[in-house]
């Protein structure tokens, strides 16, 4: 059973980049299918970015396209999001899930495996 663990969020200033970082123990993060979940504070949790086991194909909500990067590191058995020009309106709590040999993106329901969030804060 894998687990996951984000790292990487904080405070910044808008227009700043990150990256959020998603370790994986237990298994072999490479044959999972990674998702980045988003939720702010009094909405829903919403997809963010994903990214397949197989081909690593990647897919990606239409409000951050362009400014959003998922990619795998399977040296150290992680995937990252990096994130540029960051708004204020990114600021969340950020999630990894995974599914084992997944594609790019499934509803939230859809994936066992979850870690326990970082916060990003985007002061403007």
């Amino acid at each position: 059973q894998v687990q996951l663990v984000e790292s990487g969020g904080g405070l910044v200033q808008a227009g700043d980049s990150l990256k959020l970082f998603c370790a994986a123990s237990g298994a072999t993060l490479s044959t999972y299918g990674v998702a980045w979940f988003r939720q702010a504070l009094g909405k829903e949790r919403e997809f963010v970015a994903g990214i397949a086991w197989s081909d690593s194909r990647t897919d990606y909500a239409d409000s951050v396209k362009g400014r959003f990067t998922i990619a795998r590191d399977n040296g150290k058995n992680t995937v990252y999001l990096e994130i540029n020009s960051l708004k204020a309106e990114d600021t969340a709590v950020y999630y990894c899930a995974s599914r084992e040999f997944g594609g790019p993106r499934y509803v939230g329901s859809q994936y066992p495996y979850w870690g326990q969030g970082t916060q990003v804060t985007v002061s403007s």
